[in-house]
């Protein structure tokens, strides 16, 4: 039994330095992995509009700079960098259990804090949380307000995404929130991808984010940033957040490497975002007419057309036949398809998540017609195993 599992981490350890190896060698991909960058490339991404510029202690200078950015693009009083958007939501929530009293948080089970913090909001925070909805999408007003107990804050991730990257509409987003407003609760965005939201709701940042009473955004899952988050909300909201932060180990002493580069995202990578939305759609199409004409048994792509510039691709077959496969497309070909699929699904189905960001930008529904049809044929030609 020990050999079978150490045989198993030998191959998962070698599969994934492949795939970071044929990542970085790749001619055409849809988009980066965060796994493919060295410390060499992101240190000469880095760079000061002022290299004499004092550098920050305890977030001064350029991390002031961040946050009067973000507040100005969200359209809140203020706003407050965080090393972590897990703490900074840890903190959010607990600020809001406090002024209202009530530790309840109503939120999607498949939502961040419930599928990726290890039970924290109750472990570190005292909180305690109830879901309007156990469906893999966005739950609806009525859903809210038929919750069977008070709570004291609805939080919404924005989009959700471990159901898809999916948004509701504008229409429901503000019926959402007036079902909360009727229980009397306080609404809180996980925004971590909030940026590439606006194309879907048709609304300024400033406009999505008024509708919450605080906002959690991240600098680095959209727009390219090495680390950090930030929560926006009112001035006495984010005053109290601070003092939190401090509480719970985030006033760091040097921040400035985090913020330069969450100014150069917001600089560079946000005014591209919906292009990046645009071509996921033409991406998207393009898949599901290439695994239809090949006669793929079964497939879907979530949703068809997609809420944000990533989205999620679903196929019966095993997740290692199908990583296998996307990695000698690479490999053999210079192509990024796809990488790594997930078994986290039903038994023979697998899925995996495509984004569409820079590199993508050039790919054509023909284009991506063709390399659909080349890991198919890799799929279909070959066995599970590297």
């Amino acid at each position: 039994m020990t050999d079978d599992t150490d045989d198993d981490t030998d191959l998962e350890e070698l599969r994934a330095k492949r795939l970071v190896a044929a990542g970085r060698a790749a001619e055409r991909r849809l988009s980066g992995s965060l796994r493919e960058a060295t410390v060499g490339e992101l240190l000469a991404g880095l760079t000061a509009p002022d290299p004499d510029e004092p550098a920050d202690l305890y977030g001064d200078g350029v991390v002031t700079r961040l946050e009067r950015r973000v507040a100005e693009l969200l359209g809140t009083q203020d706003a407050a960098f965080f090393p972590t958007g897990t703490m900074a939501q840890q903190v959010a929530l607990r600020c809001w259990a406090g002024r209202t009293g009530n530790p309840v948080v109503a939120l999607h089970p498949m939502s961040h804090p419930e599928r990726w913090e290890a039970g924290a909001l109750s472990v570190v925070s005292g909180l305690r949380t109830v879901h309007p909805t156990t469906e893999p999408r966005q739950p609806t007003p009525q859903e809210v307000r038929e919750l069977p107990e008070p709570f004291g804050t609805l939080m919404l991730e924005l989009p959700l995404r471990d159901a898809g990257f999916l948004l509701p509409a504008w229409e429901e987003l503000e019926e959402l929130v007036a079902a909360a407003r009727e229980r009397d609760a306080i609404v809180h965005f996980d925004g971590a991808r909030l940026w590439e939201s606006t194309v879907h709701f048709g609304r300024s940042l400033a406009e999505v984010a008024a509708l919450a009473d605080s906002v959690y955004v991240s600098f680095y899952k959209s727009l390219g940033g090495l680390s950090g988050a930030a929560l926006a909300g009112s001035e006495s909201l984010v005053a109290e957040a601070r003092v939190w932060r401090h509480r719970y180990g985030g006033q760091i002493f040097r921040q400035f490497p985090a913020a330069l580069s969450a100014l150069a995202g917001l600089e560079a990578e946000l005014p591209r975002l919906p292009s990046y939305v645009a071509q996921a759609r033409v991406v998207a199409q393009a898949l599901r007419e290439a695994f239809a004409a090949a006669g793929v048994p079964w497939f879907r792509v979530h949703p068809e057309a997609p809420h944000t510039h990533q989205f999620q691709v679903w196929l019966p077959y095993e997740a290692d036949r199908l990583t296998d496969a996307g990695l000698r497309l690479a490999e053999e070909t210079g192509t990024v398809l796809f990488r790594r699929w997930s078994a986290d699904g039903p038994p023979g189905v697998s899925m995996t998540e495509v984004e569409v960001t820079s590199p993508g930008l050039t790919w054509t529904p023909e284009s991506t017609r063709a390399a659909a049809e080349a890991f198919l044929t890799r799929l279909t030609n070959s066995p599970a195993g590297v």
